[in-house]
């Protein structure tokens, strides 16, 4: 399938910087109903929808991941994006070329200079497609609170932030703003961004009108902003992520299914391990393990009756992913709207409630 089917036309001032303040007031376009395009708000949720429908989310926590470094006078700017064992990781580093095996990079903050810092991690190996594995020079113990101290959030290219200079005063809270506020298991280096339009509020709503809310993990890569280089769909690597569904999770969810209630996916990761750990009957196991899973148009899904999603980048394998679920014809329609009512796209921006029309 052609990459180029799944392009659009984008005005840069509709890319968000930061979140709607409060989360919930981002705007919802609504294409839950047949053919509608109706404009809502977030907290409008609960009343979109049905007692007994059942919401999917991914309790992932972002790690701080990304680290601003230092090789001689070489500076790098580094994302980790999938673990090794416990102390190497695969990343993405930007002014890498200079790197070779056995370099070491010393790690700074806007507080901490080169000179003054402990945190360093040596160069394994590179790869052109992989990127560069490196091995932190610290305990297993100690990694996580080296990351707190020197890493940053890892947002995605499009949301520029300064690098860390001394007395550089930051006016965004990523550290609180890119985390959903029902994350809980540390491993992510991406935001389940359709999660982050969820308040207290909210969810104590969907509790009253009896939605039954279930959790599964999906640790995100950075991978899943990369975009698509290759002119066909099929010449595309995806990058594995670790996912785990419960037993009893499943149970839960195959229960609804039994009994001909909605499963409503809340983002695109929920759908990726939802679809990886069913069988051809749309039953669900529990599974603990790495998916890779690439969706395109023509896909049959086994489990998913909605999705809550954010607005994605032209080409992007998340973009093709909603057109699998929704129709490339409806996305496209959609979008057209969403950009002519300026609403806010991608990670930071506003969302969306998409019916399933290809399901098995």
């Amino acid at each position: 399938m052609k990459v180029d089917i799944f392009d659009f036309n984008l005005d840069k001032d509709l890319i968000a910087k930061e979140p709607a303040k409060p989360r919930d007031s981002s705007r919802l376009l609504d294409l839950s109903d047949g053919q509608r395009i109706v404009d809502r708000h977030f907290y409008d949720l609960p009343k979109i929808l049905q007692k007994g429908d059942v919401l999917v989310f991914n309790d992932t926590k972002v790690i701080p991941a990304r680290l601003y470094g230092a090789r001689g006078d070489a500076l790098v700017e580094l994302t980790l994006y999938h673990p090794v064992d416990g102390l190497s990781w695969w990343s993405f580093i930007k002014n890498s070329k200079r790197l070779k095996p056995d370099d070491i990079i010393t790690f700074y903050t806007s507080d901490i200079s080169v000179s003054e810092s402990t945190f360093q991690a040596k160069v394994l190996k590179k790869d052109s497609e992989d990127g560069v594995e490196i091995e932190f020079l610290c305990g297993v113990d100690s990694l996580s609170s080296n990351l707190q101290k020197y890493g940053s959030m890892p947002l995605p290219p499009y949301i520029k932030r300064d690098k860390p200079l001394k007395g550089l005063w930051n006016p965004y809270n990523d550290k609180e703003d890119y985390q959903t506020v029902y994350a809980k298991y540390e491993g992510a280096v991406a935001a389940p961004t359709a999660g982050l339009h969820f308040t207290q509020n909210v969810l104590d709503e969907l509790d009253k009108k009896g939605i039954q809310k279930v959790f599964l993990t999906l640790h995100v890569g950075a991978g899943t902003f990369l975009p698509v280089k290759t002119d066909d769909t099929k010449d595309h690597k995806m990058h594995a992520e670790f996912g785990i569904i419960s037993q009893s999770a499943a149970d839960l969810i195959n229960q609804a299914k039994r009994e001909g209630r909605r499963i409503i996916a809340v983002g695109t990761t929920s759908v990726r391990l939802l679809e990886t750990a069913a069988d051809d009957q749309g039953v669900l196991h529990p599974f603990c393990g790495e998916t890779n899973i690439f969706i395109t148009p023509g896909y049959k899904f086994k489990m998913i009756d909605m999705i809550i999603t954010n607005f994605h980048l032209p080409k992007s394998t998340l973009f093709m992913l909603i057109c699998a679920i929704a129709g490339t014809e409806r996305m496209k329609q959609a979008y057209a709207h969403a950009i002519k009512e300026k609403y806010r796209f991608y990670s930071y921006g506003d969302s969306s409630i998409l019916k399933c029309v290809n399901k098995i």
